[in-house]
């Protein structure tokens, strides 16, 4: 198999040596870690577009942690949920 070089910044690299596995090669423990990684995103559905502006959310900045799903949301107050006024 030919070689393909990739720069590493130091603490990726630093990383990716702490999450070896005992006699596992360095090219071995990248692809391993890829592959996870690879398999962490395909389980992750995609972020939607959360618009910004006059066409965005008006109350974006209020709950900016919860249309990004750090804060759960209240009664009624989730997105897309009808203002009752």
């Amino acid at each position: 198999m030919p070689r393909r070089t990739i720069y590493l910044p130091d603490e990726t690299e630093k990383a990716v040596r702490e999450r070896a596995i005992l006699d596992e090669s360095f090219s071995a423990t990248i692809v391993r870690l890829l592959e996870l990684g690879i398999q962490a995103e395909d389980d992750q559905p995609p972020l939607d577009y959360i618009g910004s502006g006059e066409s965005g959310l008006p109350d974006l900045g209020i709950n900016a942690e919860k249309y990004l799903g750090l804060k759960p949301w209240g009664p009624g107050e989730g997105p897309g949920d009808e203002d009752s006024r």
